[in-house]
C-alpha cells in the first residue's frame, strides 16, 4: 500500500500523522510512504529524517493525494485537501463531524473511505485512539486555566492548586501540629488519585473497585504514616504539645 503523509494546514496544528520512527516501521512491513516537504517541522521532525526512515518528501499535497492509497493526517481535511479526495481513496484522521455537516457532505461526495480516529473501538468498548487525546485536552484545560488566572493575562493572580505548604503553616497555627505532616497527608492523598487513574486507565478495573481500593491503601499510607510521625517525635516536644 502506498501511504501518503500531508502537511496540516488547519491554523495553530502543529502535529503530523506519521513520525519517522513510524515510517521505519511502515516501510518495514513493505508499504510505500510520500510525506509532503515540512510536513513534520512542527514536531522537529526534518525532511532528512523521514528520508532515513525510508519515506520519498514530495513537493507538495496535492502530490501526496494523487499517489497515495491511503492519506493519514492528524486533523479533519480541509476545504482545499477535500476536493484532493478521491472515489475509493482511505482517509484515516480525527474527522469529529457532528458539528461540521459541510465537512460531511464533501466526504460522501468524495466517496472516499473515511475512517475516524475517534470512532476506533476495541473488543472491550475501549478508544484506544481517542483516549490520549482526551487526557492530553484534560491536562491542558488546567494549564489553559493557570495561564487565564495569572494577573499579567487578566486574571486575579491566583495560583492553581493554592500552595500545601500555606495550608499546612495555617494548620501549625491553629491546631499546634506539625506542619510537614500535612503536607505528607496530601501527598499521600494524590498519590492514591494517580494510583486508582492507573487501574482503571491501563489495568482495565472497574471504578466500584478501584474507588475502595484506593481509599483503604491512602487510609492504610496514612495510618502508618501517623504511627511513624508519633513514635518519630521526641517524647519531651509531644508533651510540650499536649500541655499546650
Amino acid at each position: 500500500m502506498h501511504i501518503g503523509v500531508p502537511k496540516e494546514i488547519k491554523n495553530h496544528e502543529y502535529r503530523v500523522g506519521l513520525t519517522p520512527s513510524s515510517v521505519r516501521e511502515i516501510v518495514a512491513h513493505g508499504h510505500r510512504v510520500s510525506v509532503e516537504t515540512g510536513a513534520g517541522a512542527g514536531i522537529g521532525a526534518s525532511d532528512d529524517a523521514y528520508r532515513a526512515a525510508g519515506a520519498q518528501v514530495v513537493a507538495d499535497a496535492a502530490t501526496v493525494f494523487s499517489a497515495a492509497d491511503m492519506i493519514v493526517k492528524v486533523k479533519e481535511p480541509q476545504t482545499p485537501e477535500r476536493a484532493l479526495l478521491r472515489e475509493g481513496q482511505i482517509l484515516f484522521t480525527y474527522l469529529h463531524l457532528a458539528p461540521d455537516p459541510e465537512q460531511c457532505a464533501e466526504l460522501v461526495k468524495s466517496k472516499a473511505v473515511c475512517i475516524a480516529y475517534e470512532t476506533v473501538t476495541q473488543r472491550g468498548g475501549g478508544l484506544p485512539l481517542l483516549a490520549p487525546m482526551s487526557e492530553v485536552a484534560g491536562r491542558m484545560s488546567i494549564q489553559a486555566g493557570a495561564f487565564c488566572l495569572e494577573r499579567a493575562h487578566g486574571g486575579k493572580g491566583i495560583l492553581l492548586g493554592g500552595v500545601l505548604a500555606l495550608l499546612a503553616l495555617g494548620l501549625n497555627l491553629i491546631f499546634g501540629v506539625i506542619d510537614v505532616t500535612w503536607i505528607c497527608y496530601a501527598e499521600l492523598v494524590m498519590l492514591g488519585m494517580y494510583a486508582m487513574y492507573f487501574m482503571v486507565q491501563y489495568y482495565g478495573i472497574s471504578y466500584f473497585i478501584a474507588a475502595p481500593f484506593t481509599i483503604l491503601l491512602v487510609a492504610a499510607l496514612v495510618f502508618i504514616g501517623g504511627v511513624a510521625v508519633f513514635f518519630g517525635v521526641p517524647r519531651e516536644r509531644q508533651a510540650q504539645q499536649s500541655g499546650a
